[in-house]
C-alpha cells in the first residue's frame, strides 16, 4: 500500500506542477492559474484521495504530521516523491514550452514586496490550506465535498496572493519550476516557501488540536 501511495503523490504532484505553474507560464491570467492549481487539487483528491490522502505538498504533509495523521517515516516518503514529481513536472513542462517557457511560471516575490511580507503571505495562505483540510477532510465534517472545499480554498488563496508572492503554499511547486526557469530571483527567493509554508501548515495542526479540545 505505501509503494502505490508513493506512486499517488508522484503523478499528483507532477501533475499540480505540470498543468498549475503550466498555466502561469503560458496564460499568466490570474483566474487561470488560480482555477488551474485548485481544479488538479480537486480531481486528484477524488481519484488518489483513498490510496494516498493526496497531500501532494510537503507543507500539507509536514501539517498532518505535526498533528498525527501521518506517521514520520511515510511523511519523508511523501515528501521526497512530492519533490520529485514537482521537479519532473517542471522539467517535463520546459521541455514542452522551450524557449516560450520563460519564467515557468516561478514563484516569486513581487517587486515592492519585501521578504518578510512574502514570509508571512505564504505562512497565511498555507496555514489556511492546511486549515481547510483538517477541517473539511482529515474531520470528515464535509464528507464527499471535502476535495470541492479544498481546491476551493486553494483557488482564493492564489486568487489573492498570486501577484504578491506567487502564491506557492508548496515547496514542491516552488522548487520545480525554479530549477528550470529564467526569473532571476527564483532559486535566491526558494527559502521562503520551504520554511513559510511548511510553518502554515504547522499552525493549522495546532489550531485544529485547539479547537478540538473537549472542554
Amino acid at each position: 500500500m505505501q509503494s502505490k501511495a508513493m506512486v499517488a503523490e508522484f503523478i499528483g504532484t507532477f501533475a499540480l506542477i505540470f498543468i498549475g505553474a503550466g498555466a502561469a507560464a503560458v496564460s499568466g491570467n490570474l483566474v487561470a492559474v488560480a482555477l488551474a492549481h485548485g481544479l488538479v487539487v480537486m480531481a486528484f483528491a477524488y481519484a488518489y484521495g483513498n490510496v494516498s490522502g493526496t497531500h501532494i505538498n510537503p507543507a500539507v504533509t509536514i501539517g498532518l504530521l505535526a498533528g498525527g495523521q501521518i506517521k514520520l517515516g511515510a511523511a519523508i516518503g511523501y515528501i521526497l516523491v512530492q519533490l520529485a514529481g514537482g521537479i519532473a513536472g517542471a522539467s517535463v513542462l520546459s521541455f514542452v514550452l522551450g524557449s516560450q517557457g520563460g519564467s515557468l511560471g516561478a514563484t516569486v516575490p513581487a517587486e515592492g514586496i519585501g521578504t518578510g511580507q512574502a514570509f508571512v503571505l505564504e505562512v497565511f495562505l498555507t496555514f489556511l490550506l492546511v486549515n481547510s483540510i483538517y477541517h473539511s477532510a482529515v474531520s470528515g465534517k464535509a464528507g464527499n465535498l471535502a476535495p470541492v472545499a479544498i481546491g476551493l480554498t486553494l483557488t482564493a488563496c492564489i486568487a489573492m496572493g498570486g501577484p504578491l508572492t506567487g502564491a506557492s503554499l508548496n515547496p514542491a511547486r516552488s522548487l520545480g519550476p525554479a530549477l528550470f526557469s529564467d526569473a532571476p530571483t527564483a532559486m535566491s527567493s526558494l527559502w521562503i516557501y520551504f520554511v513559510a509554508c511548511p510553518l502554515g501548515g504547522v499552525l493549522a495542526a495546532g489550531v485544529h488540536r485547539f479547537l478540538t479540545l473537549k472542554d
